[in-house]
């Protein structure tokens, strides 16, 4: 495992402290990209978008977005408050977009991630012979998400996430 100095890394809240003194009037926006597959993943996934002033916000302009996921029960603060845990490493990341990132582009609690071993999936798993066929020919939404919820369950969720979507896309 790499070596760093945790102590090194600047945490969230200093870079939201930053941000407002600089922009009073700012917008931190947070969202929850979470899907049913995430969490049958047990995983949670958040966005975070920035802008600068409330007229910002209200056209459309966006300064930064940062993306971030958590696993439950990956760390201490993951066992009771993984969605919350994400949504400050996405506004870390969000942050560090914009340049608001301290001496490191990565957060204290980015940093605590990677000292946990997190990783977001289970080991890649050899897909079933016919798998992607059955779902380019798939007739009804009910027929895909039972599809899908197989891919999720054999772990084979991230070659197919595509082609289950386009999918979607065309029986909707």
């Amino acid at each position: 495992m790499a070596q760093f100095n945790i102590e090194n890394y600047e945490l969230v809240v200093d870079r939201i402290k930053r941000f407002y003194e600089m922009y009073p009037d700012g917008r931190i926006v947070t969202e929850d990209y979470t899907t049913e597959n995430d969490r049958a993943s047990l995983m949670w996934r958040v966005k975070a978008t920035i802008y600068l002033n409330a007229g910002d916000q209200a056209l459309g302009l966006i300064k930064s977005t940062g993306h971030a996921f958590e696993i439950d029960g990956a760390g201490m603060s993951q066992k009771t408050a993984a969605l919350e845990t994400c949504e400050s490493s996405a506004i870390g990341r969000a942050l560090y977009a914009m340049g608001l990132s301290g001496q490191k582009s990565s957060s204290r609690e980015e940093m605590e991630k990677v000292q946990r071993g997190v990783t977001p999936a289970k080991p890649a798993q050899p897909l079933p012979d016919g798998l992607l066929k059955e779902i380019e020919i798939a007739e009804t939404l009910d027929d895909l998400k039972l599809l899908w919820s197989d891919a999720v369950a054999g772990g084979w969720s991230a070659e197919v996430q595509a082609l289950v979507t386009k999918r979607k896309g065309e029986l909707s």
